[in-house]
C-alpha cells in the first residue's frame, strides 16, 4: 500500500470459486434504475482485448429515471437513445465532453444507470499485465503512465482505460466473451448517496442519484467528502442495507 492516505492499491481478488468471468444473469438488472445503481457498486466490468482481460470494479453510479428531466430519456426517443428503450442490461453509450460514457438500461422504457467511476482490479483473471495495458490505453497529456487510482475515475476515462467505445457498444447487449459486468463478491460496508453531478439548473438536480462506494470517494468523479460537504445537507452516508432500502423507496432526501 503506498504511503499515500488517498492512494489505493488495485482491489484484490476475492472470488472463492475457479479464476473465470462470469457474467451477471439478465434478471439482475430487471430492477428499478435506482436500485440497480446502488448494486452495481462492487461489481467487476471485465473488457476482453486479445487474450487479456481488462477488469475495474464499480465505485459510483447515476440513476437516471424516464419522468425526471435530469435523463436523457425525457427528451424523447431517438436512435441514438434507443437503447434506453430496450430490455434491462442493454448498453447505453454516448459521447460526454468529447470521450465515450457507458450506461445500461434498468427496469422501466428510458431507465438507466450511468457507470460513472471505477478502479482497476488486479486478480487471476486479470493480472499486473492488465492494468498495464489500462495504462498504456489511457495515459496522461504528458505521455507518462497514470496512476491506476486515476485510470477510471470519471465515465470517459473508464471507458478509455477498458477500451469500450460508442460505435461499438451502443445497443448491444453484455458479451460473455468480450464485454460482462460480474460478481465477483465484493460489498462497499458504507454507501454515499448524493445528488448527480452536471445537471443542469431546473432539470431536476437536486434528485440524491448517485451512489458511491465510500472506501474509494477519494477516487471517484469528484469526492463527495470534500471540505465543503456537509452531511444531511450534500450526502449522506448510509450502510449497504439502508443504500439499498433507501434506493427501493426512491427516498428524494440527502
Amino acid at each position: 500500500m503506498s504511503s499515500n492516505p488517498c492512494y489505493h492499491d488495485p482491489m484484490p481478488d476475492t472470488r472463492t470459486s475457479t479464476a473465470s468471468p462470469t457474467p451477471l444473469p439478465e434478471r439482475f438488472f430487471q430492477r428499478d434504475a435506482r436500485e440497480l445503481a446502488v448494486a452495481l457498486l462492487g461489481k467487476v466490468i471485465r473488457r476482453r482485448l486479445g487474450d487479456q482481460w481488462l477488469a475495474a470494479r464499480i465505485i459510483e453510479t447515476e440513476a437516471y429515471l424516464l419522468e425526471e428531466r435530469g435523463s436523457h430519456a425525457s427528451l424523447g426517443f431517438t436512435q441514438a437513445r434507443r437503447a434506453l428503450f430496450m430490455d434491462p442490461g442493454t448498453i447505453y453509450m454516448y459521447y460526454a465532453r468529447g470521450g465515450d460514457s457507458m450506461n445500461c438500461s434498468a427496469l422501466g422504457e428510458g431507465c438507466g444507470v450511468l457507470l460513472k467511476s471505477a478502479h482497476p482490479v488486479v486478480d487471476a483473471i486479470s493480472p499486473p499485465s492488465s492494468l498495464t495495458r489500462m495504462q498504456q490505453l489511457n495515459p496522461q497529456r504528458n505521455g507518462q503512465p497514470r496512476q491506476p487510482e486515476r485510470l477510471c475515475a470519471g465515465q470517459t476515462l473508464l471507458c478509455r482505460s477498458l477500451a469500450i467505445r460508442v460505435p461499438e457498444w451502443n445497443a448491444r447487449r453484455f458479451d460473455a466473451d468480450w464485454l460482462l459486468i460480474e460478481d465477483d463478491g465484493y460489498r462497499p460496508e458504507q454507501v454515499i448517496q448524493a445528488p448527480r453531478l452536471g445537471i443542469p439548473s431546473g432539470r431536476d438536480e437536486h434528485l440524491p442519484y448517485r451512489w458511491v462506494d465510500a472506501a474509494y470517494a477519494p477516487h471517484c468523479t469528484r469526492n463527495p467528502l470534500g471540505r465543503s460537504r456537509l452531511p444531511g445537507r450534500d450526502y449522506r452516508m448510509l450502510d449497504h442495507a439502508q443504500a439499498q432500502a433507501s434506493a427501493s423507496k426512491g427516498d428524494v432526501t440527502c
